[in-house]
């Protein structure tokens, strides 16, 4: 941990590669709920500055995800204060950091990296052959959550195919939330599984790395936002599913078309992409039911099963985001987060898991040393 600011603290995950484009994961919150919407955002991204120019020197934002407590007061002047920024891809959602402060932020950077805009609105990096395409807070009108998943799914189809890529070859990882999941999760489910079978995305060829929670934009009519990560340049023998069958089952046998986890190789590093991932067992039913704690030991021990699978453990990951259906619960979790992972760079937000039944649901992405002499370094 380093503190930046007197009213923020920052928490640091790095991995360095030598003579490699090294990673950092940071969270950055505020310690002093009492200060207004202004004075936080202020602070954040001084915090934000001085990483980039103190503790990480020539480390560049690559993704930037804002977690707002009132999206439709907050959002304007977050982005009004982002103006004089590069460009990064950037996200501001809804979730309420369950601290009791008004905002939060986690960003993913790189050295050796230069962030640049692209076609279609997606912002990334070009590296050794590869480009890393994000894309934050996308969202289209539509009557409803299954109109609007499905235009943002064809448009996001249609700017990968411009950037000279594929949804079912380049997109890593996906970000769906939705506003009032309890009603609005089943458009969004529908309308992904049809996107997916006309791409090719099915049971039988693989679906993509995803989370889908509850959270809202500015826009009340707006009920479904999306966030992406994609990588052109690969061959299909870097990019694995995981499953961990063991502990999950597979998701198509519920009816939704995403994959528990995904990891990519290159020729110096793994990446691993932990999919939201809940209390559930490998015949997809709920487990502990109405217990929070045990949910959340059950949800450690199926991701714990998702980065075996990978190679990997939790020494290997650089981040984690954590989601609450119930405020009540935020001490007890916390508690049991900070004895076992005390120095993990961590947010956990007020979102609800897209079953009621689910108290809990976590997601986190990682990288480890790995050689392969097959592909290009990262």
């Amino acid at each position: 941990m380093h503190k930046l600011t007197q009213n923020t603290r920052t928490d640091i995950r790095s991995l360095c590669f030598e003579g490699g484009v090294d990673e950092h994961h940071a969270v950055i919150r505020i310690i002093q709920p009492m200060l207004s919407f202004c004075e936080q955002r202020d602070n954040i991204l001084t915090a934000l500055r001085e990483l980039t120019e103190g503790q990480l020197p020539g480390a560049r934002p690559v993704f930037l995800r804002f977690f707002l407590s009132d999206a439709a007061n907050q959002s304007g002047l977050l982005t009004e204060a982002l103006a004089d920024f590069p460009p990064c891809a950037c996200s501001i959602i809804e979730q309420p950091p369950l601290d009791g402060t008004k905002i939060a932020l986690w960003v993913y950077l790189q050295t050796q990296v230069t962030p640049r805009s692209f076609p279609e609105g997606l912002t990334g990096i070009e590296h050794n052959g590869y480009v890393h395409l994000w894309g934050g807070s996308a969202c289209r009108p539509g009557t409803d959550s299954h109109e609007q998943t499905r235009r943002l799914l064809e448009d996001y189809a249609t700017a990968l195919e411009d950037n000279g890529g594929r949804l079912a070859d380049n997109c890593i990882r996906t970000w769906f939330f939705v506003q009032n999941i309890d009603v609005n999760y089943a458009g969004v489910v529908k309308a992904r599984n049809e996107v997916f079978l006309h791409q090719g995305l099915t049971r039988d060829t693989h679906f993509i790395a995803s989370t889908g929670i509850a959270g809202r934009n500015a826009d009340p009519s707006l009920c479904v936002q999306l966030d992406t990560y994609a990588v052109t340049g690969l061959v299909p023998e870097q990019v694995h599913h995981l499953y961990a069958s063991t502990h999950l089952n597979r998701t198509y046998e519920y009816g939704v078309s995403f994959e528990r986890g995904t990891y990519v190789d290159y020729g110096d590093r793994r990446q691993v992409f932990i999919s939201g991932t809940a209390s559930i067992d490998n015949r997809g039913q709920i487990v502990h039911a109405g217990d929070i704690r045990l949910q959340t030991e059950r949800m450690w021990e199926n991701v714990e099963a998702l980065l075996k699978e990978a190679g990997m453990n939790y020494d290997d990951i650089g981040q984690m985001i954590v989601y609450l259906r119930d405020p009540g619960d935020y001490q007890t979790v916390e508690r049991l987060f900070n004895a076992r992972f005390p120095n993990m760079p961590r947010v956990t937000v007020l979102a609800p898991v897209c079953r009621p039944g689910w108290l809990i649901e976590m997601e986190c992405m990682g990288t480890c040393k790995w050689t392969d002499k097959r592909f290009r370094a990262f």
